[in-house]
């Protein structure tokens, strides 16, 4: 791992923005083995979400929280091909996947159960406003039943959970944008890395709201047909992420 001062945060300009998303086409072109594979991850494991599901709610809930423990070192794992390229060096798949492997007992953990939380916390508030908006309509089979969001507290209720929804999503996005990257480039601990993502979405937020619109617009487009769009998207992302990175800190 490198060893470094203290990361230095960088001014960015929008063109940084493209300059990032080309270098992560560039990087999945060039490797597109390693971007199918960790993005595979993804796609399988959300078709095994909805087999295990089978519709049940609290079953649907507990093999998604498997997806925020995975993402981190799926994400690790495109940084480290990305790393490998612009440092010239043999991209290996033993030793790649033994980098992933390695961060198990590093900060990758951690950061993975902030977003295990958070993902916790985010979805019992979505059912408390639901339950406070639709009142004894939760008792209601609502996917037999979708009018009912079209009364007037289903759609403020489907306002309300938008606007909040956003707000908690781009504070995650700002803990982790660059703190994930930095904790496999660098030996810092997962608290500092936060902090100094933070402060990069703090000195960059115009920015950095278009790169996490830029992140939310292209997964949700490629979730449509069946979560395959995601084993395009979800690698030029992961690239796209380690170039922006470079760009953010010194």
């Amino acid at each position: 791992m490198t060893q470094t001062t203290k990361p230095q945060v960088q001014q960015l300009a929008p063109a940084d923005l493209r300059k990032a998303m080309h270098a992560g086409c560039v990087d999945f072109r060039k490797a597109p083995q390693f971007g199918l594979f960790f993005s595979a991850v993804y796609v399988l494991g959300g078709f095994l979400m909805i087999w295990l599901g089978a519709g049940h709610v609290s079953w649907i809930l507990a093999t998604s929280l498997g997806f925020p423990l995975v993402a981190p070192f799926a994400a690790a794992g495109l940084y480290e091909v990305s790393r490998r390229m612009e440092q010239g060096r043999p991209l290996d798949w033993a030793e790649i996947l033994g980098i992933v492997w390695h961060e198990r007992t590093r900060q990758l953990p951690w950061l993975g159960a902030i977003i295990v939380i958070y993902f916790l916390f985010w979805t019992f508030l979505a059912h408390m406003i639901f339950a406070l908006f639709m009142g004894l309509s939760t008792m209601t089979n609502v996917t037999e039943s979708y009018e009912v969001f079209l009364t007037t507290n289903g759609l403020s209720m489907i306002a309300v959970e938008l606007v909040i929804g956003a707000v908690l999503a781009f504070l995650l996005f700002s803990l982790t944008v660059v703190s994930l990257p930095l904790v496999l480039d660098r030996e810092v601990d997962f608290v500092t890395a936060m902090l100094l993502s933070l402060q990069v979405v703090k000195q960059n937020p115009i920015v950095m709201l278009a790169w996490a619109v830029i992140i939310a617009v292209l997964s949700l487009a490629a979730l449509i047909p069946w979560f395959l769009g995601l084993v395009i998207v979800l690698p030029i992302l992961g690239h796209a992420t380690w170039h922006l990175y470079r760009r953010a800190i010194v």
